[in-house]
């Protein structure tokens, strides 16, 4: 029975995957788990790392296809050569060194990264800030990714490109995946919103020239600039001034401008003033053309502003790159809401090719110590802050403004579009593996300008609202 290797009498000294060419080892006898765990990397015994469990295999492999089922003649001969001869005995007839790196990298490929080199859209504004330091911070390295982050000059550019996935993900303001989804403004596409990046991080902006008219109800005819039709941006102001008895259909004028124009549409006059994101408001502090009439987080505190979206067709045909484009933006947003990395973060984010403003005016926007043009400091930590759980909630609410001004008609699905666009679960998985706590549920209740928003009644609240477009 020298062949048995079944003999009761002999010790079985060898782990799952002991060493082949150890003579007092048997063995192993590889099994379909075995495979299936190489293949989803894990290492099966807390001892045996995956590089290792791969090493194994390839070798009993090998020696098994020159010995056979002959355990007994392998044990003799390793007992005559000694391990170390028998390797390098085998190895100068066979590329063992070769199969094992071939087989890694099959391994790397069935279970690592699609695409590696992404190209992700930015509009520059602060909102962006989690999306642009991931590149000079390395957070989009640390997932092994090699990502271009690429300018855009505004928020139609940065649809198109992303909708044609020219730009394989991007930033956008939170209502565009929702509008994208729903084919509002733009031929339906499936889109995710997997992450928020920023909340709170606007202000209404007001030239100079009217220092002395702070009450809304004193802006019948002014003309303000958004950023973007389907934009908090817009949807703020319409709220902040209906609130005011103004209708921003009738009494007001609203133009769309791309950020980077609204100081110089104040300048000259062509517009009275703007809700805006940053740096644009301390911009036009900084450059005494303006002045900062209230933060949008006087309006509602912790609102969302900006996110990082996708389309499902790259979430879903590239898994693993979006599930590491994913995580390297949760982790950047995290870092980005610690109060003491904001002045890195301007520096960062200030330069030519990302922002292309004064560090000055960066920093005055992410620490929240600023002038606001009328011979005040303020010192409001949250001006801007980041957080980026996707809520559904602020996704309905979103929904019901879209409603009330007339972008969307008749019935709206409130809830099954928040829940289909804003991954909230898949967020709070990307937090925990990161060590963070995510919220424990995805709805919630907000109050805004003292009126009380219930997610789970939304079209009672748009019908609230005497000053409205919705009805059809």
């Amino acid at each position: 029975m020298a062949d048995d290797d079944r003999n009761p009498q002999r010790p079985n000294r060898h782990a799952p995957l002991g060493d082949p060419f150890d003579a007092e080892v048997r063995l192993h006898q590889p099994h379909a788990h075995d495979h299936a765990a190489t293949e989803a990397g894990i290492a099966g015994p807390a001892a045996v790392d995956r590089e290792r469990l791969v090493d194994r295999l390839v070798e009993s492999t090998v020696v098994r296809a020159v010995f056979g089922h002959r355990d007994g003649a392998r044990r003799r001969f390793l007992q005559a050569m000694g391990g170390g001869t028998a390797v390098a005995a085998l190895s100068s007839v066979f590329p063992l060194k070769a199969a094992k790196a071939a087989v890694h990298q099959e391994l790397d490929d069935l279970g690592g990264l699609e695409k590696r080199q992404l190209k992700v859209g930015f509009v520059p504004i602060t909102c962006a800030t989690p999306i642009i330091m991931a590149d000079p911070l390395g957070f989009y390295r640390k997932q092994g990714l090699d990502v271009e982050v690429v300018k855009t000059p505004g928020w139609a550019v940065a649809r198109d490109k992303a909708v044609s996935l020219e730009h394989d993900a991007a930033h956008m303001l939170t209502p565009m995946p929702l509008a994208i989804d729903m084919g509002a403004g733009s031929a339906p596409m499936p889109f995710y919103m997997p992450a928020v990046e920023n909340i709170n991080g606007q202000a209404i902006t007001l030239h100079r020239d009217h220092r002395e008219r702070r009450d809304p109800r004193q802006w019948r005819g002014f003309r303000f600039a958004v950023p973007f039709d389907y934009s908090m941006h817009n949807f703020l102001l319409c709220y902040y001034v209906a609130e005011h008895g103004l209708d921003p259909d009738r009494d007001i004028e609203i133009r769309v401008l791309p950020p980077q124009d609204m100081v110089a549409n104040l300048r000259r006059g062509n517009v009275d003033g703007y809700l805006a994101p940053d740096p644009f408001n301390q911009r036009a502090v900084h450059e005494g053309v303006g002045f900062i009439h209230l933060l949008t987080k006087e309006i509602w505190d912790g609102h969302p502003c900006c996110a990082f979206a996708a389309s499902r067709h790259m979430a879903e045909s590239m898994p693993n790159t979006f599930g590491a484009l994913f995580k390297a933006i949760v982790d950047a947003t995290h870092y980005s809401s610690d109060f003491g990395h904001r002045r890195e973060i301007a520096e960062a984010i200030a330069p030519a090719r990302y922002l292309d403003q004064p560090v000055s005016v960066v920093e005055q926007v992410l620490t929240g110590h600023f002038e606001d043009g009328l011979g005040g400091v303020h010192n409001v930590p949250d001006r801007i802050d980041f957080d980026p759980f996707p809520w559904h909630a602020m996704a309905v609410w979103i929904l019901t403004q879209m409603k009330r001004w007339g972008y969307v008609r008749g019935d709206v699905d409130y809830q099954g579009i928040a829940e289909r666009v804003c991954l909230a679960t898949d967020c709070g998985r990307v937090m925990r593996d990161l060590g963070y706590a995510p919220p424990a549920e995805t709805r919630r209740h907000y109050t805004i300008m003292n009126k009380r928003f219930d997610s789970a009644a939304p079209q009672a609240y748009v019908d609230s609202f005497a000053i409205r477009r919705a009805s059809g």
